[in-house]
């Protein structure tokens, strides 16, 4: 049960542990790590913005189709290669960031060019989110305790689930549920999932500060940042998500 404490994946509860202390020109740091989260910010932002305009200048999907599915096809799989190799972080990241970029920019396109107006919102509140969250954890308001990790962790499982199996049903010309809904309980759903993408960054920002502790060595900074990335990407699909069914009502 130890390898759920923590609902992200790629941060999960032996992450940091398996390491001995390293000296401390070698080892990680809190400020090491946001550099990271930064560039990687940075290498999602500009391919983003390319498969932006260009859904943008021609109105057709067809056309950034291919970026779109080689950026979430090639972040998933760069993303795995990252959790199981973590020493590849550093060399794996960025390009994940960017693969991701691809993907993000061309679905954010596509919610705008539906419902104008709603990245904007979506990003403000991912970034409030963020920020809210990050003060909260250092003021110790909200405190990760083991019980908590394993409720986020438990509730980002079944999620995970349902979604799976929404894709599997998917091919059958069945859809699932909630998901896409904007029924009363469709907004419930969404909004369940925003807590628990939000509840991540908690037990995300413990688990890196422990890796700061314990002198996990330097490219885990780098792990971290993929870490973290995770799930921001995910809170801010879910916030679109959220916030495009609020427009269908």
């Amino acid at each position: 049960m130890a390898l759920f404490k923590s609902g992200n994946p790629a941060l999960r509860a032996n992450t940091f542990t398996s390491f001995e202390g390293v000296a401390a020109e070698d080892a990680m740091t809190l400020q090491g790590t946001v550099n990271k989260t930064g560039i990687m910010l940075l290498a999602l932002f500009l391919p983003a913005m390319y498969t932006w305009n260009l859904f943008s200048s021609t109105g057709d999907f067809s056309v950034i189709a291919p970026y779109f599915y080689v950026g979430l096809i090639g972040g998933l799989i760069v993303g795995l290669v990252i959790g199981f190799k973590k020493h590849l972080a550093p060399a794996l990241a960025v390009v994940y960031a960017a693969l991701e970029g691809l993907a993000l920019g061309g679905l954010s396109a596509v919610f705008e060019g539906t419902y104008p107006g709603i990245v904007i919102q979506a990003l403000m509140l991912t970034f409030s989110i963020f920020a809210v969250l990050l003060v909260v954890y250092k003021m110790e308001i909200i405190k990760p305790t083991e019980n908590f990790k394993l409720i986020v962790a438990s509730g980002t499982a079944g999620l995970a689930f349902y979604y799976v199996l929404s894709l599997g049903l998917s091919f059958f010309g069945i859809q699932a549920p909630l998901i896409h809904e904007n029924t009363t309980m469709g907004i419930i759903f969404s909004l369940v999932a925003v807590a628990l993408a939000s509840m991540n960054l908690v037990v995300d920002f413990d688990f890196i500060e422990q890796g700061v502790e314990l002198k996990a060595p330097k490219y885990m900074e780098w792990y971290g940042a993929f870490g973290l990335m995770v799930t921001v990407i995910w809170l801010y699909i879910e916030l679109l998500r959220l916030l495009a069914k609020s427009r269908r009502r």
